[in-house]
Parts: C-alpha cells; sequence; structure tokens
C-alpha cells in the first residue's frame, strides 16, 4: 500500500501490536501531514488515576521529563481548554494572558514543539477522554491552509488512535469485531450523507423514533461518544459507504 495517504497511516493503527508501533503510526503520519509534532494524551478514563493513563508522541524526551517533573499538567493551557470545547481548537484561540501560559508556551518553543497548533477533543463511549495535537512551524498563511484541508484527516486519526491506545493499553475490551446491522448501516449512510431523521424516515419507510435508535445503537457499537464520531469510524472501517 503507498504510504502517502491517510488509509495508510489508519491500517498501520490497526496492525498495530505494541506502543512502540504505535508510536511509529504517530511518525509516519507527522511525516505524511509535515507536522511537527503530533501527540496523543489520554486525559480522562473513569476509575484510573491520571498517573497511569496512556501517552503517545513525538515530543523530545528532554520535553517530556520537563513536563512532568514541573507538574506543568496542571496549567497546561490546552489541556484546561479541554472541557470547554467539543470538537477541535486552533491554539492560536487559547487565552494566553496569564504569566504562567505564556512561560508555558515559551518554554515549549525551546524545545522545537511548535508554534502553532490543533487539539482534537476525542470522547468515548464509557466517559474516557483524549486529546490529539498537531503542532506546526509554518507560517500562518501555510498554516491556516494545512489546518482547514487537513482537519477532517486529523479528526480521523485521531479516533483510530483512541480507540487503539485504549485497546492496547487493556482499557478495553480487545479483539471486538464491530458489526452493524443492515437498518444501522443504511441510518449512517443516509446520515453520512446530509439527510436528518425525518429524510431517514421517508427514504427507509421507518419511524422517526426508529431511524433514532439504529443510529444510537449504531454509535454505541462504534464506541464512540457523537454521531459525528460514529460517520468518521464506520467510514475508516469500510463498514458504510459515504
Amino acid at each position: 500500500m503507498d504510504k502517502w495517504h491517510l488509509g495508510y497511516c489508519i491500517k498501520e493503527i490497526t496492525d498495530a501490536a505494541t506502543g512502540s508501533e504505535l508510536r511509529q503510526c504517530l511518525e509516519d503520519f507527522r511525516e505524511l501531514y509535515h507536522l511537527t509534532h503530533a501527540v496523543l494524551h489520554v486525559t480522562d478514563v473513569p476509575g484510573i488515576p491520571q498517573t497511569q493513563l496512556p501517552l503517545i508522541l513525538t515530543y523530545p524526551r528532554e520535553w517530556v521529563d520537563t513536563y512532568m517533573t514541573q507538574n506543568y499538567l496542571e496549567i497546561d493551557p490546552v489541556v484546561r481548554t479541554e472541557h470547554r470545547c467539543c470538537l477541535s481548537f486552533d491554539w492560536s484561540s487559547l487565552d494566553l494572558k496569564s504569566p504562567s501560559s505564556a512561560r508555558f508556551f515559551q518554554e515549549a518553543e525551546t524545545f522545537g514543539i511548535g508554534r502553532r497548533g490543533l487539539t482534537t477533543n476525542v470522547r468515548g463511549p464509557g466517559g474516557e477522554r483524549s486529546l490529539f495535537t498537531v503542532t506546526s512551524n509554518l507560517d500562518e498563511a501555510q498554516w491556516v491552509e494545512l489546518r482547514e484541508s487537513a482537519k477532517t484527516d486529523f479528526h480521523v486519526f485521531a479516533i483510530n488512535l483512541h480507540e487503539k491506545v485504549m485497546t492496547l493499553s487493556g482499557l478495553r475490551e480487545r479483539n471486538r469485531i464491530t458489526r452493524l446491522s443492515r437498518r444501522e448501516t443504511q441510518c449512517l449512510e443516509l446520515l453520512a450523507r446530509g439527510f436528518v431523521p425525518k429524510q431517514i424516515v421517508t427514504s427507509l419507510g421507518i419511524s422517526e423514533s426508529a431511524v433514532r435508535l439504529y443510529l444510537g445503537s449504531g454509535r454505541r457499537k462504534l464506541q464512540v461518544a457523537t454521531m459525528n464520531q460514529a460517520i468518521a469510524k464506520a467510514a475508516t472501517l469500510e463498514l458504510i459507504r459515504c
């Protein structure tokens, strides 16, 4: 398979059996999109101490050690913004007025983390949360062009990486094969094509309550928190045709 497209990176995630292989997936993804760095940070799993949560990244070891020893998790503006944002946010939207936030990013830049960044929230069905961040040193115009053209790819990659990390870490049931029923598949495909539930009712000849039931059960089988994530994951796994 040609290495230089998103599908290759997703297949790498599917085939990965160890944490080091997942890190290679992240390295290949970074190279594909000419990013400075990329990181998946599992920030919350109910009942699991934060110190035991998985972290997959390309950041230099020195920055990771500094981040941990200085307990920067408490002041990191990206992590602190997580609960206020639904999907993705550009670092330019962060409030950097506080001296601690300004110093944090200044120090991060000395380690080559990247001047610009985009962070995507991933929420799982069990209440778990992850942050997927990509960084860049492109100038503003080039960064905006990359961000707008690739943000859907970033989201799809983030969902798949989150699910694999949860599985390999033992926080998610292993080897679960997702199967959608015929009606779940039909409803998700039509939703992906822009149909609203009332239009799906007309197309399939079933009640609106049934449509919502099939969409909800499909989302739960895919183990994602939102319908947008369900569509992205189902399409990636080739369970639906968009």
